[in-house]
């Protein structure tokens, strides 16, 4: 494609009610296409990150770092396009011309994360074709280096019975009439609207509220802490712990070991209220369910594992501390071992006594049945 210098070109898109989605065919690792390929098989289909997360919860300039995620789940990809390729509608910088883009699966799991019912209805009705006709497509690679477009002349090898050689310069005119443009003045790109749908001067204008507003907090902070009619001394720690920790997040240095430690300052900060109507603790208990039942899967792994290794003595197993500490995550035993009394200072005997209990509300808990009682107990329940 040396003939264009640049060749400009509009990605497709789905017009829905309250949301367009740009799109392109991946034929390829190197090639894509703007118009599907009768042979549906040999492309796939992938939409554009930007317009996915579009007026969704998720900040404008978190949004790499949401792609990164699903990237590495292989439902989105970073597609690096060589630099003669430039997209109307996307101003995207030549030294770094890649775009974010979604498998038909990531886009339905953003829609069922992010959008409200009418829109998830909207995704369902319009791309469950696609969806089937992808199950059992395999997971994205993090990034793909895209370098020939193949709706030009190189498509009629792929998906056309003419099979034509075409000349460079031929290519040029296809690409011509296929986008309108061909080698136009570079410059012009400049009139595109900006990446994300967001006009530049929007998104700075959102940035800079943001800023005045977190430099308005911090002058109120400044004059109530000066002021002599009040007395901080109590809580300057805690002031400094968050300060600290703000300082950490806004540096990208905010470890796990820092959240644990401030979090847990800010719960013993104050009594807040009875276990009944907390809405601190109902807060942390679906949080905590959350990451429990996220990790249902790996612990169902280690438990098949377990069982494989032990078919041969199953009706002797190891003590019951013994099989939760190896089976189940730490936190889950911390949790319940606090929860019951059992904590480290609590007498080892009775600790060792309850071990069994706790064993079985873990297997009921994570539905993973390991030992006898636990089986038979289900059976029993079940049944009535």
């Amino acid at each position: 494609m040396s003939g264009c210098s640049t060749i400009h070109l509009s990605l497709p898109q789905w017009d829905g009610d309250s949301r367009k989605i740009r799109f392109l065919y991946l034929v390829d690792p190197t090639s894509f296409r703007l118009t599907e390929c009768p042979n549906k098989g040999a492309a796939i289909p992938l939409y554009l990150g930007a317009d996915l997360l579009f007026n969704t919860d998720i900040r404008t300039e978190n949004h790499p770092r949401f792609h990164a995620k699903f990237a590495k789940k292989g439902l989105a990809t970073k597609i690096n396009f060589s630099s003669e390729f430039r997209f109307h509608g996307l101003k995207v910088p030549t030294a770094n011309n890649s775009l974010w883009f979604y498998s038909i699966h990531g886009l339905f799991r953003v829609a069922f994360e992010m959008y409200n019912k009418q829109e998830q209805l909207a995704v369902l009705e319009n791309f469950q074709d696609i969806w089937k006709s992808q199950i059992n497509g395999s997971p994205l690679k993090t990034s793909y280096n895209l370098s020939m477009q193949l709706d030009l002349s190189v498509s009629l090898s792929n998906c056309d019975t003419r099979g034509n050689e075409i000349t460079q310069h031929r290519d040029c005119q296809v690409a011509a009439k296929l986008v309108d443009v061909c080698g136009r003045d570079e410059a012009q790109a400049s009139a595109d609207h900006d990446y994300c749908l967001f006009s530049k001067q929007n998104l700075q204008t959102e940035q800079s509220q943001a800023v005045s507003l977190v430099r308005q907090k911090l002058h109120s902070l400044d004059d109530q802490l000066s002021s002599q009619h009040q007395n901080y001394t109590n809580q300057l720690e805690m002031i400094l712990l968050l300060l600290e920790n703000i300082d950490r997040y806004i540096n990208g240095t905010l470890e796990e070991n820092n959240v644990a430690e401030t979090v847990l300052a800010l719960f013993k900060a104050k009594d807040w209220g009875p276990v009944y109507s907390s809405s601190l603790l109902k807060c942390v208990g679906q949080w905590l369910g959350q990451q429990f039942h996220a990790a249902n899967s790996s612990i169902s792994q280690k438990v098949e594992g377990f069982k494989v290794q032990h078919i041969e003595r199953i009706s002797d197993l190891p003590p019951a501390d013994e099989l939760a500490v190896e089976l189940f995550p730490e936190a889950m035993l911390t949790l319940l071992l606090h929860w019951m009394g059992l904590s480290e200072e609590s007498n080892q005997e009775k600790r060792h006594s309850e071990y069994p209990i706790l064993l079985l509300i873990l297997e009921f808990a994570n539905h993973n049945l390991i030992t006898g009682v636990a089986h038979v107990l289900y059976s029993t329940l079940i049944c009535k």
